[in-house]
């Protein structure tokens, strides 16, 4: 009898164990898949150029590309990985923030470098398509913010139309990378650039790589 208790008993303790251990790689299995879909850290209204007659309106967190692909990134922005919040004004000024958790921090460093690219021969592309129009870049430098960061301007116009300006803030940090584009009627005269700056560092230094 005593042999077949302590038999049982010693059953009965490899079986706990083993369920505690069980039930510990279901945590642990759990927290990494939840980590894993959390979106990166995302900038708030009041972090964008302040506009001088209303405030900013920021839309949610939302998985996945905008429904429009910001000006200049068409057909650039993975939707795998990607979580983007729009963000609007009482007028014509307008924003979006695209971060994209990509596989590697080396893959994150080519799709930034790809961002880079697109947006610096934006300008060129677009008047190759828009007969008639008028456009102009500007490369407004770098930014020292965790890998780096990179910010531009684009300005489109058309005859008979109000002329658009845009700013680019492209940045990493580690394996994600974000992009911001800022918008409004106008040249590039007439854009933040300076508070744009500061946008682009805050976006880069919110991120969760």
């Amino acid at each position: 009898m005593f042999r077949r208790s302590g038999t049982a008993t010693a059953t009965a303790t490899t079986l706990t164990t083993a369920l505690v251990a069980a039930a510990a790689a279901l945590v642990l299995t759990a927290s990494t898949s939840a980590a894993a879909v959390t979106a990166p850290g995302f900038l708030a209204g009041a972090d964008l150029p302040p506009h001088p007659s209303s405030p900013w309106y920021a839309g949610a967190v939302t998985k996945g590309l905008p429904e429009s692909a910001p000006f200049c990134l068409e057909g650039v922005l993975p939707a795998a990985g990607s979580w983007h919040r729009v963000f609007g004004t009482e007028y014509d000024t307008g924003a979006v923030q695209v971060s994209v958790r990509s596989a590697s921090p080396a893959a994150a460093a080519k799709l930034a470098g790809t961002l880079e690219r697109k947006v610096a021969a934006c300008a060129a592309d677009w008047l190759r398509t828009t007969p008639g129009g008028t456009a102009s870049w500007q490369d407004y430098g770098t930014l020292p913010v965790e890998e780096g960061a990179h910010v531009y301007g684009v300005h489109t116009s058309i005859p008979e139309s109000e002329p658009g300006v845009h700013l680019f803030g492209i940045g990493r940090d580690g394996s994600t990378v974000t992009v911001v584009q800022w918008g409004q009627m106008g040249d590039l005269s007439h854009a933040p650039v300076a508070d744009f700056k500061k946008t682009t560092t805050k976006a880069v230094h919110k991120l969760n790589p």
